[in-house]
């Protein structure tokens, strides 16, 4: 039996603990409901005294007024006895921030989106949001299509069935899809609130085969991420790492071809842990490593060594393919209190320490081309696909010499040497775009004494993409829904002329804590400030569009309230 409209819009109120969307209903206060949408304003700059929100409350939304809802009512008082997809023809009366000519903007999906069953997770919730997202004039959304989930039952055994579901929701409501391909595991890593293992029988491999796992100098395994030094083996049923990327790409390619182009116009290649092309040389993980630790080189399981042996044989080292430094301290350590990182005379600068480097970055950007190069043999020929792969915001112990951190990672940038130009031209041999971190992070809210330099890092990388004639695009490192973070965003993303500008922008991440009043409105203005050409960039314009859109949508919220009050 279909539900009324109250009933419907009861399931998408505030959240209890464990219902990230709200799907399970729970009463609030609305006590407030009433205030006039005419009081509503959009500011683009703090008022003063109030404190940028750098650590966001993880607690259920408490506004008032909640334009996700009235976003929700409007879509559901369309075709109340849909249950799933609405006509769109339904939607054309609805409020609509108007297209601007600046960077567009995607927001990431949850990390389940769809459920270990491979459904899609909160349908209801989703379409709500995704409707949100679309009227204020968000270009599109990024979900991790899981390894784990998609091919967890056996070797080329897919089930696509949630994103399916996923994909016809975003073609009807009208946003585009950055897909990425995600062939790491999911938990053990900054902002993982889920785990998502690889698929069961890459996992029995990893098992019988603990070298198939990277490992560091004390035989810890990480099982992130199949290890890169076995990319080219038939380790996995007879089949190598990268053969099994590849084929997940192509099955991909040919269950989602009526989308590519039209809906789906990213396909971001995942390289390593979190999906970043690099190694898993801080995971989080039962307390291994805590920021701002410089990490441990991941370079010890068979294959790995195999090739250091080798690279030291060609260069008439011999001694020098035993293993990676022994002298560079732990995941935890700083780098003055290590001999090889240390500022004077450390290793990271001598023969040994270039060697070393060398081959350790090398071998990471290796698999890079490797997977990249499947990529673009599978997606090349679909007009309107571009393929993007990610890299991660290091930016503590930046302002030292030896750049520990990023060493660690596989990125061998220096005081002395531009460790990101390497993986620009690596990228630009592609074509793929250089998806970049961290935009949102300044120098001054970051500690002191881990030299840690976000605007400085993000400035390199943009100069290295720029030289090596890359297209570059950017992400948030953290949640963050302070106007001083948006700004920070709109600076990093839109500085120099248009050829300077970034392709896309995508904001982590859609959850509750976005919808909340006061977040969304300025979420909205943000939105509109990635999208306007630099001469409608000012506040008096801005505040003015998001104001008319906020008081275009306050009052079924209001009425939302009342039925919500009285059921």
């Amino acid at each position: 039996m279909a539900l009324n409209l109250s009933q419907k819009i009861g399931a998408l109120t505030t959240v209890t603990p464990g219902d990230q969307f709200g799907t399970t209903a729970r009463k609030t206060s609305i006590a407030q409901a009433s205030t006039p949408g005419s009081n509503l304003r959009c500011r683009i700059s703090s008022s003063p005294g109030e404190r940028d929100q750098l650590t966001p409350p993880l607690s259920p939304c408490r506004s008032p007024l909640r334009t996700d809802l009235d976003v929700a009512c409007r879509a559901l008082a369309a075709d109340a006895t849909a249950e799933a997809f609405p006509d769109v023809e339904e939607k054309k009366h609805l409020v609509e921030m108007p297209k601007g000519e600046g960077v567009p903007v995607y927001v990431m999906l949850p990390l389940d989106t769809v459920r270990p069953d491979g459904t899609l997770n909160r349908k209801k919730a989703m379409w709500a949001s995704l409707m949100g997202l679309k009227k204020a004039g968000v270009e599109g959304v990024m979900v991790d299509v899981w390894w784990g989930l998609v091919e967890k039952d056996g070797p080329a055994a897919y089930n696509w069935s949630g994103y399916t579901d996923l994909m016809e929701m975003a073609k009807h409501v009208g946003l585009k899809v950055q897909a990425v391909m995600s062939f790491h595991q999911c938990g053990g890593n900054v902002g993982d609130s889920v785990t998502i293992p690889l698929p069961r029988w890459v996992a029995e491999e990893m098992e019988r085969d603990p070298d198939l796992c990277y490992s560091d100098q004390w035989g810890r395994r990480n099982y992130e991420y199949v290890s890169l030094g076995c990319d080219t083996l038939p380790v996995l049923k007879g089949r190598t790492p990268v053969q099994c990327y590849a084929d997940f790409m192509r099955a991909f390619r040919d269950q989602f071809e009526s989308y590519l182009g039209t809906t789906i116009v990213e396909i971001q290649v995942g390289m390593g842990p979190a999906g970043e092309l690099r190694y898993p040389s801080y995971p989080e993980s039962d307390g291994t490593w805590k920021f701002p630790g410089i990490g441990a080189f991941q370079c010890n399981d068979k294959y790995m060594k195999s090739s250091l042996k080798a690279a030291a044989l060609s260069a008439g080292k011999p001694d020098w393919g035993h293993g990676g430094p022994t002298d560079a301290g732990g995941y935890n350590s700083w780098p003055e209190d290590t001999a090889f990182f240390r500022k004077e005379g450390g290793g990271w600068n001598g023969p040994y320490g270039e060697f070393f480097l060398s081959w350790y970055s090398q071998m990471l950007l290796d698999h890079g081309e490797r997977i990249l190069s499947a990529a673009f043999s599978i997606f090349s020929d679909r007009p309107g696909v571009k393929i993007s792969v990610k890299v991660a915001g290091i930016h503590w112990h930046y302002g030292t010499r030896s750049h520990a951190a990023e060493l660690t990672a596989g990125y061998y940038n220096t005081r002395f040497r531009d460790g990101y130009l390497p993986i620009a031209r690596m990228l630009g041999r592609q074509g793929a775009v250089f998806n970049f971190t961290c935009l949102e992070m300044r120098d001054c809210e970051q500690p002191g004494d881990a030299c840690c330099r976000p605007e400085a890092l993000v400035k390199q990388v943009a100069a290295a993409a720029k030289e090596a004639g890359v297209r570059l695009a950017g992400e948030n490192a953290l949640p963050r829904y302070d106007e001083t973070a948006h700004g920070q965003v709109v600076n990093a993303a839109t500085r120099g002329d248009q050829d300077d500008k970034m392709v896309a922008f995508t904001y982590l991440r859609l959850n509750p804590q976005l919808f909340e009043y006061e977040n969304w409105r300025k979420f909205v203005a943000f939105v509109e400030q990635m999208r306007s050409s630099g001469k409608d960039r000012n506040r008096e314009v801005l505040e003015r569009k998001a104001e008319q859109f906020v008081q275009a949508t306050s009052p079924l919220v209001q009425e939302a309230g009342v039925a919500l009050m009285s059921g």
